[in-house]
């Protein structure tokens, strides 16, 4: 009961915030699209997503990532969902993604009570959301539906995804690309604070590091550099997964920040934030530090979710409802 109550009054904050910025609407997008075509879609998307995450908590992660990668390329379209030889999927950045089952299971549902109303691209977005919810500390936030399906599908269109050892100002770039600023990349990185990363990503920063006579990146916190080598060994599997939030790795809270300030963010693009003088403040205000006006993660991160699941969306005549997730009509 406790966490209802937290969660409905985080669910007010980021709605009614969401409302003032004009986040609950956007590009033909709105709360409660479905309202009268398919009243029960959202509560379908949601079941289903429980009943994955029961079974596996580790797909929580995997659907918000893909909803993130999804948005990037071509606008939130669902084109992340299409199979094909040369698809988005297919990208390096993307053979990792997991939880296409869990969208497909959810659209198979609905096209047994809504034929043709819900498209992929909504019920990624709303999966996303539910991920988020069925966490211990889980925010909720109220997600505006009406986007359409892509037809285009291309892995060389995924090169400019954010990447796990962008700097700041590159990061920051891609952003800005998609109408996002600084204060939405820090926010959305916290979605780290649930997930690992293969060791390949890291590992470079824990053996050889250029100019460290230790080895390791100088940035890293020294008494975390022997735990990271201890998991990910120099010559050890790469596709190893380590937690990306060392302290509540099963948590959607704001310990990840902490890692931050303390040389314990586990991905370079990570670590980079709490390094770069501008992105700092962001990450102390979300600590809390005395004097900054602080910034709640939940809402925050609710926010940002908003807006980017808003990026180039198709609406009205464009783009197309797919019966099935995998493949244009």
């Amino acid at each position: 009961m406790a966490k209802l109550g937290r969660n409905m009054v985080l669910f007010f904050v980021v709605w009614v915030a969401a409302v003032a910025s004009g986040g609950a609407r956007g590009q033909g997008t709105r709360v409660g699209f479905y309202s009268r075509t398919c009243p029960r879609a959202e509560a379908i998307v949601r079941s289903v997503v429980q009943s994955h995450f029961s079974s596996d908590p580790s797909i929580a992660p995997g659907i918000l990532r893909m909803h993130f990668h999804d948005c990037f390329v071509h606008g939130c379209d669902a084109s992340i969902l299409l199979d094909g030889p040369t698809s988005e999927k297919t990208a390096p950045p993307n053979r990792q993604l997991r939880g296409f089952d869990v969208v497909d299971d959810a659209k198979a549902q609905l096209e047994v009570a809504c034929p043709g109303v819900v498209s992929c691209a909504d019920i990624l977005a709303l999966a996303a959301r539910d991920s988020v919810a069925v966490q211990t500390n889980g925010p909720f936030w109220s997600v505006p539906t009406g986007r359409r399906d892509g037809r285009v599908s291309l892995a060389s269109d995924a090169a400019n995804l954010p990447a796990f050892n962008d700097s700041v100002a590159v990061q920051i770039r891609k952003y800005d690309e998609k109408g996002l600023n600084a204060q939405d990349l820090v926010a959305l990185s916290g979605a780290h604070t649930i997930g690992t990363a293969a060791c390949q990503l890291f590992r470079y920063r824990l053996y050889g590091f250029p100019g460290a006579a230790s080895g390791a990146d100088p940035s890293l916190d020294a008494a975390f550099v022997p735990q990271l080598r201890a998991l990910c060994p120099q010559n050890g599997d790469g596709a190893r997964r380590v937690a990306m939030d060392t302290g509540s790795p099963n948590r959607f809270d704001a310990n990840y920040y902490g890692n931050l300030r303390s040389g314990r963010g586990v991905l370079e693009s990570d670590a980079v934030l709490w390094a770069d003088a501008g992105t700092r403040g962001l990450v102390q205000r979300f600590l809390g530090i005395r004097g900054l006006a602080g910034l709640t993660f939940g809402v925050e991160f609710g926010r940002s979710m908003v807006k980017m699941g808003n990026v180039e969306v198709k609406s009205g005549a464009a783009g197309e409802i797919r019966t099935l997730c995998t493949a244009v009509n």
